[in-house]
């Protein structure tokens, strides 16, 4: 299995630490999150990764290759002409990276996020069903995505606003990763639109292929995506990693 991580964000809600440093590479207890992200792959066998890059690009580079990619394969995908969301990231990770469809899935997920959980129970899952895993939990926010009773995706809602995507299920929220089949990722390069969100295209394909709720046993999650969440994120990371 291949993985992409995307790190091509903004990060504007971390500034002024993002006024001089991609998001990728803001520090959180001795690591950036890049490595803490390419580490947690790696150690679950992970080695061939795509790495998408926009805000201050040539800095992450640098950082991949000044540490030998964290004993992985990491291959760039350019994005500084135009930021592409995550589908559209994805997309042209997969057409013009390296990271072709041949019959393997693919796992992507954000670098802001940090969690505890288990990627071999993850690709277990998918290997067990061939379905794509969509990894969700119950907790509280305000866009959801649904779920039906056999657990396959339905729709999106924003439960502030009342808007609903598809029809209404089980509300669980997205945790950024996921692992994708081969069909589905055949169906993403497909789409027309260089720019678009995976939700958005998951959206679009969820009548004609399964994409399924993975919600992980015991999970700690935590979106590293917020100034004044650092010193918390600090700790979060020191408990999740049991770093002394």
């Amino acid at each position: 299995m291949k993985a992409m991580i995307f790190a091509a964000g903004l990060g504007t809600r971390l500034k002024p630490l993002t006024d001089t440093m991609p998001k990728a590479l803001v520090p959180l207890a001795g690591k950036t999150l890049l490595q803490w992200q390419v580490e947690k792959l790696r150690d679950a066998g992970i080695t061939d990764i795509i790495v998408n890059v926009h805000h201050l690009p040539d800095m992450i580079i640098d950082a991949i290759r000044a540490n030998n990619g964290w004993g992985c394969n990491i291959a760039v995908s350019d994005e500084r002409d135009e930021l592409l969301d995550t589908g559209g990231g994805l997309k042209k990770a997969i057409t013009g990276c390296g990271l072709r469809v041949t019959g393997e899935p693919i796992l992507a997920c954000n670098v802001d996020i940090l969690s505890n959980i288990d990627i071999r129970a993850l690709a277990s899952a998918y290997e067990q069903t061939g379905i794509s895993q969509l990894v969700v939990s119950e907790r509280d926010t305000q866009r959801y995505l649904c779920f039906d009773e056999d657990n396959r995706l339905c729709g999106w809602t924003n439960v502030k606003t009342g808007e609903l995507k598809g029809t209404e299920g089980k509300h669980l929220a997205f945790s950024g990763m996921q692992i994708l089949s081969p069909e589905v990722l055949a169906l993403l390069q497909q789409m027309p639109s260089a720019k678009f969100s995976l939700i958005e295209f998951y959206l679009d394909i969820m009548n004609d292929v399964p994409l399924q709720a993975y919600v992980p046993q015991h999970y700690h999650m935590m979106d590293v995506g917020k100034i004044d969440q650092i010193d918390a994120a600090e700790q979060f990371a020191n408990m999740l990693f049991n770093i002394k």
